[in-house]
Parts: C-alpha cells; sequence; structure tokens
C-alpha cells in the first residue's frame, strides 16, 4: 500500500510573488511554522539540495531528512524527493501552480510510502500530511498576500 495526499489554496498574489517566496527554500523557516532550519548542500541547474530540520514534536524528536528539489519555472512545477527517506520508503512530491481569475492556485501533491518497520503506517502519514498541510498552506497564503499588499501600498521610487 502507499500513501497519496493532494492539497490546493489559491494565492491572491502574482505569480511572480508566490513562485519566488514559495521557491526561496533559504526562507523556508521564516515560511513553514514546522521547519527550524535548511541547510543548502548543493546546486547544480535548477535543482537543490538540501538538509530540512524541523523543529522539535511533542516528544522532543527532531526529524531532519535531505531532499533533492527541482524547479520548472516555465512549466509553473517543481518535483522533489527525499534523498535519505528515513521512516519512508519513498518520498515525492510535486507542486504546481496555476494562474485564475481569483490569484495563483497552488497545488501539492505528495505520493509516498512508509517502510515496514517505521513508527506509523501510510493510513496515519496520509492523515497526518493531508491535516499539516492545510495549516501550513494557510500560512503561507496569509504571509504571501501581505507581502503583495505590502508591495502595492509602498510609495513610488522618484525616477
Amino acid at each position: 500500500m502507499a500513501g497519496h495526499t493532494e492539497n490546493s489554496i489559491t494565492i491572491d498574489a502574482p505569480l511572480d510573488l508566490v513562485w519566488d517566496m514559495t521557491n526561496d527554500i533559504e526562507n523556508w523557516p521564516r515560511l513553514f511554522s514546522e521547519y527550524a532550519s535548511v541547510d543548502v548542500l548543493s546546486r547544480e541547474g535548477d535543482s537543490t539540495t538540501f538538509r530540512l530540520t524541523m523543529h522539535p514534536d511533542e516528544n522532543g524528536t527532531v526529524w531532519s531528512w535531505v531532499s533533492e528539489r527541482t524547479v520548472d519555472r516555465a512549466d509553473r512545477t517543481v518535483r522533489a524527493r527525499r534523498v535519505e527517506t528515513g521512516p519512508f520508503a519513498h518520498m515525492n512530491i510535486r507542486w504546481e501552480y496555476k494562474e485564475t481569475a481569483d490569484g495563483v492556485h497552488m497545488h501539492w501533491v505528495q505520493d509516498f510510502a512508509m517502510k515496514p518497520d517505521a513508527p506509523v503506517d501510510d493510513d496515519w502519514m496520509t492523515d497526518n500530511i493531508n491535516r499539516n498541510s492545510v495549516t501550513q498552506m494557510a500560512l503561507i497564503r496569509d504571509k504571501i498576500e501581505k507581502a503583495a499588499r505590502e508591495r502595492q501600498s509602498a510609495p513610488a521610487m522618484p525616477r
């Protein structure tokens, strides 16, 4: 068995701002509430390999892993996979961005499977990811929409 999640949100901001803020990996600890730190390990073309470290969970455990992320701005997609899989047999992620009349529709798809000896099963992780994605997407939307409003109200620079 495997896990699959799909979560979406619409962000009332220009596509370039949404793209830039959500793909600024080094800024993720300020964009997401769950990440304590990001360490970029390498960059090659449109691909970045990095270590994500989360804030301690309710048991004091700090989770950390290495992922590889490839952006395709022309296609408005991002593909990522865990390189250090930890309790996952695999974890593949796809982010899609689409301009709509209401803003930018951001869609996250995650396909994964837990290892047989993982502390949780695929169903538990599916529920966990679905709950957490809704929370994180709302935080991201609010931060990006605030940045968009601030840019709109900033005084124009004299020429």
